[in-house]
């Protein structure tokens, strides 16, 4: 219970209330009758695009950083808060969310130029984003940012002396190398629904606490099935 006790401080407090409140908001931004199902996110970036501009398509990415990705850092931070002396937690929080937010900015450049493209429905984009998901779960560097997650005392303890901030940055930068091909599938309205934003985050966190490369290559050949799929629907 002692343990536990760390993660009811504010800074965990503020932190569970962005997790839900992100979950909260995406959920309400499903148009009425679609049921988040494929095809949601592109209808409601058309939306957003049209009613607020890039912010708005920006803010909807800044969400999805957060429903998604905030959950899988939480054994890293849990790591921290129980290290002796340990202070400041928050600054790692945003250290952290401050690189997700920067992909969200990159992210959502390129889904607006899709966008004014005509190829954010396109299958062979999302095919090719499948395969490209696909290649990068069993590539080097994705072992290598995932054995980084994987060891949250060893790597806490590596950059130690650089602070909260700094460390945050860090954090944010290996799990942006973890999982950046997988949250690059969001770019392709027709593979994103809350169901699979549900499904990625369970996968991703699950595969920052599992061991071995079973679970990140299982995730390949899913993408590669899916992506088979797609072209198969081309033909």
């Amino acid at each position: 219970m002692e343990r536990l006790s760390h993660l009811r401080r504010g800074h965990w407090w503020a932190l569970y209330g962005a997790i839900l409140g992100a979950w909260a908001l995406l959920w309400a931004s499903v148009p009425e009758g679609s049921a988040g199902g494929a095809a949601w996110l592109a209808d409601v970036c058309r939306a957003v695009a049209a009613d607020a501009g890039p912010g708005g398509v920006l803010a909807l990415w800044v969400l999805m950083g957060a429903a998604m990705m905030l959950p899988t850092a939480v054994p890293t931070l849990a790591a921290y808060d129980m290290v002796p002396g340990a202070r400041d937690g928050w600054k790692v929080v945003a250290g952290y969310s401050a690189v997700w937010i920067g992909f969200a900015g990159v992210a959502t450049a390129v889904q607006l130029s899709l966008s004014s493209l005509g190829a954010l429905d396109a299958a062979w984009l999302g095919a090719a984003l499948l395969l490209l998901a696909a290649g990068y779960q069993v590539s080097a560097l994705k072992a290598a940012c995932l054995s980084k997650c994987r060891q949250p005392v060893t790597f806490l303890m590596s950059h130690w002396d650089e602070g909260p901030w700094r460390m945050g940055l860090r954090l944010g930068a290996v799990c942006l190398g973890c999982c950046w091909a997988l949250m690059a599938l969001g770019l392709v309205g027709g593979l994103m629904s809350l169901g699979f934003m549900a499904l990625a985050t369970v996968l991703m966190t699950a595969e920052k606490l599992s061991a071995g490369p079973m679970l990140s290559r299982g995730m390949a050949v899913a993408c590669v099935a899916g992506a088979g799929w797609m072209i198969g629907g081309i033909a």
